[in-house]
């Protein structure tokens, strides 16, 4: 194994983002943090690394120690090698609670119904 690989490469080996396209417009947004400091796609990963990557799917950041650096995307149980996850529990707990009530929200215009409701939630001059 190499002792580092770019950011977008490894972000997408460890299955972190689906593409690595992906990988690199999140680095791009400055968004993923590399011991405190903003990463590009080409910034070094290397082992010791502590990286703070936002979840694609909802709110919060993920928390990653590097244990390896890898170029090609593996499968799952083998990225879990080149990493340690060290994100607060409450984190995806909060998360999973936000993806259920994105589940539950009404999708698109409300109805006349709906609208009632709000209304009696918020009052009809809020």
């Amino acid at each position: 194994m190499a002792e580092s690989v770019r950011a977008d490469q490894w972000l997408w080996a460890t299955r972190f983002l689906k593409t690595r396209k992906l990988a690199v417009e999140i680095c791009l947004t400055g968004k993923v943090m590399r011991n405190g400091h903003p990463m590009k796609p080409a910034t070094a990963v290397q082992v010791g690394d502590l990286i703070e990557v936002p979840f694609v799917e909802g709110p919060g950041v993920r928390k990653i120690s590097v244990k390896a650096v890898t170029a090609k995307r593996v499968g799952a149980p083998e990225a879990r090698v080149c990493y340690e996850d060290l994100t607060d529990p409450s984190v995806y707990d909060a998360l999973k609670l936000w993806q259920l009530a994105k589940l539950e929200a009404p999708k698109g215009r409300p109805t006349k119904r709906n609208r009632r409701e709000i209304e009696k939630i918020h009052g009809f001059w809020d």
